[in-house]
């Protein structure tokens, strides 16, 4: 069960907690590797209860042989279960990603889409993948609210909600626009490696100041 603060964090401090988020790491970006946008989706609907350093790992060999839709759906359902067969979930994953590649094909002439509805209608998508390929493939100020998100946003009071989607409707309310393209990267990376659910490291926290989780560790 996640921890939720009973009170909100002030909004001016949400801002300042952005300043040092981002001075600490001025280009925040995902750990998962791409190089386009399908790329991108791809890697993000395999992330699905994964690692990204174990996504990373099957799509090597998957990605130096099928980079577009049209070599994914010549690789075949069979095909890419091989590559990614260290996943959980492989199966299906395999065949969303042979489907959703031929909807690409058929629907959107083998791109991307740029909107929130394509991308929803596509097998593997939710709300959270499209998301995280709206931020990161186009630069929408989207907010894909993970376990780390989730964590993170009612630990610290930041946004705090009942489900992943209250936590993403008041961080796009109270995340000050400047901070909103990047806030998805520096908040999963502070809850992966700072704000970790067992024991959240507070002594090295840049904003522990503003936190108002009440058990916090010294």
């Amino acid at each position: 069960m996640t921890a939720r603060s009973s009170k909100k964090m002030r909004l001016d401090h949400v801002a300042t907690c952005f300043e040092r988020l981002a001075a600490n790491l001025p280009e925040p970006k995902t750990e998962l590797n791409f190089s386009n946008p399908y790329t991108l989706l791809v890697a993000v609907v395999l992330s699905a209860q994964a690692t990204d350093v174990g996504v990373n790992r099957a799509t090597k060999g998957l990605f130096a042989i099928a980079s577009t839709p049209a070599q994914m759906v010549a690789l075949g359902v069979d095909g890419i279960s091989h590559h990614i067969r260290t996943i959980g979930l492989f199966n299906t994953k395999a065949k969303n990603v042979h489907r959703l590649s031929e909807i690409l094909i058929a629907q959107h002439d083998g791109a991307v889409p740029e909107d929130r509805a394509s991308l929803e209608a596509l097998p593997g998508v939710g709300r959270k993948t499209a998301n995280v390929v709206l931020n990161e493939a186009f630069g929408h100020p989207t907010i894909a609210v993970d376990t780390h998100i989730f964590r993170v946003g009612n630990r610290t009071g930041m946004a705090p909600g009942k489900t992943p989607d209250h936590v993403e409707r008041e961080l796009v309310r109270r995340v000050p626009d400047k901070w909103k393209q990047g806030a998805h990267h520096w908040l999963i990376l502070h809850g992966r490696y700072v704000c970790k659910a067992r024991k959240p490291d507070c002594g090295a926290c840049r904003i522990s100041e503003f936190c108002l989780f009440k058990d916090k560790i010294a």
